[in-house]
C-alpha cells in the first residue's frame, strides 16, 4: 500500500523506523538491570510487530479469509517442531548466528533492491525468508537452553518472538501469494 501510494521509498522509511526501534527495544530488553525497563523493551517491540503486522492482516482478510489461522497454524507447528528439535537433540546452534547475521543482510539488500527498483520478489524469496526465520528460531531457542543470561528473560522472549513473527509473516505472504496467483 505504501509503495503504491507513489513513494517507493516511504516503505524503505517504516523499515528503517522499525529496525530503529527493533534495535532500541532489543537494547532495553538485553542490557538493563531493572526488570521493568526489560518489559518495556519488550512490550515496545511488540507494539512495532502490531503496528507492521496490521496493514497485512487487513489484506489478508480482505483477500483470502482464513489465511492468518492458517498461517498461525503453520508457523506454531514450525515452532513446535524447530523447539523440539533444539531441546531434543541438545546441540548448541550457537555457530547460526555468523550465518544468520550474513543471510540477513543479504535478504535485507535483497528487500531494499527490490523496493528501490521497483521488482516483486516473489513465493520463492518468501519460501527463503521462511527458512530463514527457522534457523532464527532454532538459534534463539539454542541461546535461551544454553548461554541466555537467566536475568534477562523479556530480551529472550523478544528475539524468539522476533524470529516467530517473521516466519509468520512470510507464511502468510505465501498463503496470500497461493491464493490470488500474485508472484
Amino acid at each position: 500500500m505504501l509503495m503504491a501510494s507513489g513513494s517507493k521509498f516511504l516503505w524503505l522509511g517504516v523499515m528503517g523506523a522499525f529496525m530503529l526501534v527493533g534495535w532500541l527495544a532489543s537494547h532495553l530488553a538485553d542490557n538493563s538491570d531493572n526488570p521493568q525497563t526489560q518489559l518495556m523493551g519488550l512490550g515496545l517491540y511488540v507494539l512495532a510487530e502490531g503496528l507492521i503486522f496490521a496493514p497485512m492482516f487487513g489484506i489478508a482478510q480482505l483477500l483470502v479469509p482464513g489465511a492468518i489461522g492458517a498461517a498461525a497454524f503453520i508457523t506454531l507447528l514450525l515452532v513446535a517442531a524447530l523447539t523440539w528439535t533444539a531441546f531434543s537433540s541438545k546441540t548448541d546452534f550457537s555457530f547460526l548466528g555468523g550465518i544468520l547475521k550474513v543471510a540477513g543482510l543479504v535478504a535485507l539488500g535483497t528487500i531494499i533492491a527490490g523496493a528501490i527498483f521497483g521488482f516483486k520478489l516473489g513465493i520463492w524469496f518468501s519460501g527463503l525468508m521462511v527458512l530463514f526465520a527457522g534457523a532464527c528460531v532454532l538459534y534463539d531457542t539454542s541461546r535461551i537452553i544454553h548461554d541466555y543470561p537467566a536475568d534477562r528473560p523479556a530480551g529472550a522472549a523478544l528475539h524468539l518472538f522476533a524470529s516467530i513473527a517473521l516466519m509468520l509473516w512470510y507464511v502468510l505472504r505465501i498463503l496470500i501469494s497461493l491464493a490470488t496467483n500474485d508472484d
